[in-house]
C-alpha cells in the first residue's frame, strides 16, 4: 500500500526530525526533506551554543514549557542511542544584587511547575564552589542542563530518514506552493537556476530564517513576521577555558526582550562567550557588511517591528555597542567572571535568531504553528527550538497525520 507524499521544508534540526518521525509513524509515506543550502543545519541549527534547555524559563502549560521538558528525554535518550555528544554540565544562574536575588524565586517556581529535576537555590559560597572563579551574591543551579552536538543530531536524524525510504534534497529552494485540489503543488528552484514542479499530499514548513515567507507561499497570513536579531559570540583562549566548569547565565529581567551574555562550554571544548542581540541587516547575514535592501525593508517596514523599536530603543544601543567595541562586550560578562581580560577571548561564531513579532511590537514568546489546508507552517520556534526538536516532531505529526504517537517507538 502506498501512503502519502509529504514534503517537509527546511533541512535545520526540526525539519529533518519532522521528516524523519513522519517514516517511522507512517512506514508507507514517502517523505521528501527540501534544503535550499547545499548542506544540512547551515543556520540556526548549526550556528547556535549546543544548549539543551532544562526548561527553567517557560510558563507553565505552554508549548515551550511542555515540549521542552518531553524533547530533553528524546533528545538525551536519542544521543545515547546513536553515539552523539551530549554532557550534562550543569548550569547557575547568577544574582549579582538584590533585585536580582529576589527574581530567582519566581525562576525556580516555574522550574518546579515545569518538572525540573534538581533545581535549587545556592547561596555565594556554594555558587563558588560550583563555578570557583565566578562570582553572585546567589545563584539557582540546575544539574540537569545540558550541551549537545546539535549538527551531530540533525545528520543522524537524517541519516535516519533515508534508511527507511526517505529522501534528502539539498541545494533546492521552494519558491513556490499552489493548491491543486486536495494536494500541494510544490515548486523548487535549483542552485543552477533550473525549476521544478511536484504534487505532495501534505507539506511541513520548518523553514526558520524565512517561516513567514514560505508560510505566505501557500496563502497564510504575513503575520507575525520573522525579524532577524544576530548574535555575536567571543571565544575564550584554550587556556583560559578553566574560568568556567559549566554554563554561567544571568538572570533573566522581564523588562528586556533578550537574555544577555553568558558563558557556555561545548561539546568540541570550545568556551563561548556571548551572545548579544543586535538587528542583522539580512535574514542571512552574519556580519555587519552582509545587507539585504528587501529584508532590511521589510522590517523597517513591518509596524511591529517599529513599534517594537520604539520600546526597546535603549537596548538596541546598548547591544550595538557590544557588537563594535570587544572591551564593551567582555566587560558585560566579567561583571561574573571578574578574572577575564580582553585579551582572554578571541572572535566566535555568529549566529541568527528567527524571531516572530506580532503586529503590536510583542515577541512572540510562544512556539506557534498554522495551518491552511494540506500546509502545516511552524511560524515560531525560537530557542528552546533545537532541545524541544523530537518533541515538536511528535506534536506536529499528529497534527499532521490526526494520530496521538507520543508513546510510539
Amino acid at each position: 500500500m502506498t501512503g502519502p507524499r509529504i514534503a517537509v521544508i527546511g533541512g535545520g534540526i526540526v525539519g529533518a526530525a519532522v521528516a524523519e518521525r513522519l517514516t517511522r509513524v507512517d512506514p508507507t509515506a514517502r517523505v521528501v526533506l527540501i534544503e535550499k543550502e547545499e548542506g544540512l543545519a547551515r543556520h540556526q541549527t548549526g550556528r547556535n551554543s549546543g544548549v539543551v534547555h532544562a526548561g527553567l524559563y517557560y510558563a507553565p502549560g505552554s508549548l515551550k514549557a511542555t515540549l521542552c521538558r518531553r524533547g530533553v528525554g528524546l533528545l538525551k535518550e536519542y544521543c545515547e542511542r546513536r553515539g552523539v555528544a551530549y554532557d550534562e554540565i550543569g548550569k547557575v544562574l547568577v544574582a549579582l544584587d538584590a533585585a536580582e536575588e529576589g527574581r530567582l524565586g519566581d525562576i525556580e517556581e516555574r522550574a518546579r511547575a515545569n518538572g525540573v529535576p534538581g533545581v535549587r537555590r545556592i547561596d555565594a559560597e556554594e555558587l563558588r564552589r560550583i563555578e570557583p572563579h565566578v562570582r553572585g551574591v546567589a545563584g539557582l543551579h540546575s544539574p540537569t542542563t545540558a550541551i549537545v552536538d546539535y549538527p551531530g543530531v540533525t545528520r543522524a536524524l537524517a541519516a535516519d530518514l533515508v534508511e527507511r525510504g526517505g529522501e534528502v534534497r539539498l541545494g533546492v529552494e521552494v519558491v513556490g506552493l499552489a493548491e491543486r485540489g486536495a494536494q500541494v503543488l510544490v515548486t523548487g528552484r535549483a542552485t543552477d537556476g533550473s525549476r521544478s514542479e511536484e504534487l505532495f499530499d501534505l507539506v511541513v514548513a520548518c523553514a526558520g530564517l524565512q517561516a513567514d515567507r514560505v508560510a505566505e507561499l501557500a496563502g497564510d497570513a504575513p503575520d507575525p513576521r520573522v525579524v532577524p536579531f544576530r548574535g555575536e559570540y567571543y571565544l575564550l583562549r584554550p587556556e583560559r577555558r578553566h574560568l568556567v566548569r559549566g554554563l554561567v547565565y544571568p538572570v533573566p529581567d522581564p523588562r528586556y526582550p533578550f537574555l544577555g551574555v553568558h558563558l557556555t562550554p561545548r561539546v568540541d571544548g570550545e568556551v563561548m562567550v556571548g551572545p548579544n542581540a543586535v538587528m542583522a541587516l539580512a535574514r542571512e547575514g552574519y556580519g555587519w557588511t552582509t545587507v539585504s535592501p528587501r529584508d532590511l525593508a521589510e522590517v523597517v517596514g513591518y509596524p511591529g517591528f517599529r513599534r517594537f523599536a520604539r520600546q526597546h530603543w535603549r537596548t538596541g544601543i546598548k547591544e550595538m555597542v557590544g557588537s563594535l567595541n570587544k572591551r564593551a562586550f567582555v566587560a558585560a560578562a566579567r561583571r561574573y567572571v571578574p578574572e577575564l581580560s580582553v585579551a582572554d577571548v578571541v572572535p566566535g561564531p555568529r549566529g541568527i535568531r528567527a524571531q516572530a513579532l506580532d503586529t503590536d511590537g510583542a515577541l512572540v514568546d510562544d512556539f506557534r504553528i498554522s495551518r491552511r489546508g494540506a500546509v502545516l507552517a511552524l511560524r515560531n520556534a525560537p530557542s528552546p527550538g533545537a532541545t524541544s526538536c523530537l518533541a515538536i516532531a511528535e506534536h506536529v505529526v499528529d497534527q499532521v497525520l490526526g494520530t496521538d504517537t507520543a508513546g510510539a517507538a
